[in-house]
């Protein structure tokens, strides 16, 4: 028998390929959705607000920009955005809305590619 067996390497990773929004004003890119996406060739992330639909879109970009929130880097754990001020501009509370959130892919005007997540409280 021909077997091909790989190494299992990731231990203690997550292999979530959801956007979190966590109660400490932050966005969390788990590893596998940082790696699939290829997160790490951008260094911000631009937000945008849809308030009638209560989607964040979040565009993944190299270039600096006023509006652009720096990517933080992990060493296995993906990235992380602290984005405070964006969430208290848009009176958006995380207490209420943190948890792992399923994303689309939009794209917006200009050709900007956009991960959407569409939130909901969190005891819904």
């Amino acid at each position: 028998m021909d077997y091909q067996f790989k190494k299992f390497e990731d231990r203690n990773i997550k292999s979530e390929n959801r956007i979190t929004l966590t109660k400490s004003y932050s966005i969390g890119l788990p590893n596998k959705f940082y790696q699939d996406n290829e997160i790490k060739s951008f260094m911000y992330a631009v937000l945008y607000w849809d308030e009638k639909n209560q989607a964040i879109g979040i565009h993944f970009t190299s270039e600096k920009e006023k509006a652009g929130f720096k990517i933080i880097r992990g060493q296995k754990y993906g990235g992380q955005i602290v984005i405070r001020s964006f969430l208290k501009s848009n009176n958006i509370n995380p207490e209420v809305y943190y948890g792992r959130y399923e994303w689309e892919k939009h794209n917006l005007e200009g050709a900007e590619t956009l991960f959407v997540i569409k939130l909901q409280e969190h005891n819904k």
